[in-house]
């Protein structure tokens, strides 16, 4: 009686690991591997290692199970933990690069109208249990609005509308060394890209952000806008980012933040107070071009907040969009909050291991990553049927072929079939109908040079 789901479990594991499988190979992930750095010298293969701790969530089980007191796996916990605490590894190089790929593919899925974008934002990496591990910081929730302990991981993804990629991101601990629980402890070689790591750790968001966009243009990642949330709105950040890439983003509400409107120096809220206004329940308010303090022209769209009676106001430095096509635009930025919930909720980010190294918080990061990058393609290639190729492009040739006429008469054939199946009816009647609307349809498609018989009964 129990056969049966024990068989299916076992199929679905066997099914899981031939679709990894696939995705490894069709990346080429163990080249990307070796290409940034992170190979062994001796021991287990390093591909085949990284894919054991990649597969763990997907047979469910976690780190400890499927790897410390796992004897099948052919490899012991030092092999694991020695991959993730290695200070060599390029993690964010092996990222890019398999972002790069997929990026690719799903470039050739999508139409030329349909513009991909850049989101940046940031998220908590919660380690509140935690005492011990490097760099460890005090840090606020914005969406609790309190405290925890651990880090703030500022990620920038692509998205084209339907899926969206991690191509770049940073662990970071506190600028304010007062906010900072542990210190570093390794001592690195200041070549290493584990003390680059903690070096930029330690840095404001904002310094980053600029250099992720230059990183991923220069990979080959094609995007036309970068979106980002009101704690990254500023003029400074607008600017530096708008040399690369025109910006969407939402703006603060704050008497410290001035722009030029009218050759005057105004705040959001002045220049909002001297606008018209669009009556009734519009969902626009109203809008506005405006400059930026280093002369950078702007367009400010003040939205209606559905939460509460009150507006919002975002911003697009391409001032030849209309406002509907702002907003549209800036309503992809939701695909990182889903990528935030999934990483957390279903990929075990931050709950998998329990490691103190700060470069084993980053290998497992980007490994959870890599996760969501195969889920992500999994499912565009089970929904998107352009995935089958010349498959898909042969039936819509098939289709093509039949003209709306055709299609028409073959209708009217089924139908004058029925009826003779149904009894004696008026085959003048029928006759003179069907002859009518073949020639209606004739006179609508202004198709009068394709001869079409007439149907006989």
């Amino acid at each position: 009686m129990h056969h049966t789901p024990i068989t299916s479990k076992s199929q679905d594991k066997i099914q899981i690991n031939g679709q990894i499988d696939a995705f490894f190979k069709c990346f080429q992930i163990g080249t990307l591997l070796d290409r940034a750095g992170i190979h062994k010298r001796h021991g287990y293969r390093v591909c085949s290692l990284i894919k054991t701790i990649f597969t763990l969530p997907f047979i469910g089980k976690n780190f400890f199970r499927g790897i410390v007191i796992n004897e099948d796996v052919g490899f012991g916990k030092d092999a694991a933990y020695e991959i993730l605490k290695g200070s060599q590894y390029n993690w964010r190089k092996l990222i890019l690069n398999l972002a790069v790929k997929l990026h690719s593919f799903f470039n050739r899925l999508t139409s030329d109208d349909r513009q991909g974008v850049l989101i940046i934002d940031d998220s908590t990496y919660d380690r509140s249990r935690s005492k011990m591990v490097e760099l460890l910081c005090r840090i606020r929730d914005h969406s609790s609005n309190r405290y925890l302990t651990g880090f703030r991981m500022l990620t920038m993804c692509w998205s084209d509308g339907v899926s969206c990629l991690p191509v770049d991101f940073a662990l970071l601990s506190s600028s304010n060394a007062k906010n900072r629980l542990q210190g570093i402890h390794k001592s690195l070689d200041k070549r290493t890209c584990g003390y680059r790591r903690r070096a930029e750790a330690m840095q404001k968001s904002t310094v980053h952000l600029e250099s992720m966009v230059k990183r991923a243009l220069a990979a080959g990642i094609k995007a036309k806008y970068v979106l980002m949330d009101s704690w990254f709105g500023m003029p400074a950040t607008i600017a530096k980012i708008a040399l690369h890439l025109d910006v969407i983003c939402m703006v603060k509400k704050t008497p410290k933040v001035h722009y030029n409107y009218n050759n005057q120096s105004m705040d959001l809220i002045a220049i909002y107070k001297r606008l018209k206004k669009r009556r009734g329940r519009a969902k626009i308010k109203a809008s506005v071009i405006v400059a930026l303090p280093d002369g950078t022209p702007v367009k400010l769209v003040f939205v209606r907040d559905s939460r509460k009676t009150d507006w919002l106001a975002l911003l697009s430095t391409d001032v030849t969009l209309d406002d509907d096509q702002i907003i549209q635009m800036y309503g992809k930025r939701w695909d990182i909050e889903v990528f935030f919930k999934m990483v957390k909720q279903h990929l075990w980010l931050a709950k998998e291991i329990q490691s103190r190294d700060y470069d084993a918080l980053i290998a497992h990061t980007s490994i959870v990553f890599m996760r969501y990058m195969f889920v992500v393609y999994q499912n565009r290639i089970t929904t998107d049927h352009r995935t089958f190729g010349d498959l898909f492009y042969a039936c819509c040739d098939e289709l093509e072929d039949i003209s709306f006429l055709q299609a028409l008469h073959r209708l009217l054939m089924l139908t004058v079939s029925r009826i003779q199946k149904i009894g004696t009816f008026c085959e003048k009647t029928a006759q003179t109908l069907f002859d009518a609307i073949i020639q209606t349809a004739l006179e609508c498609v202004n198709m009068s040079k394709i001869k079409f018989g007439t149907v006989t009964i």
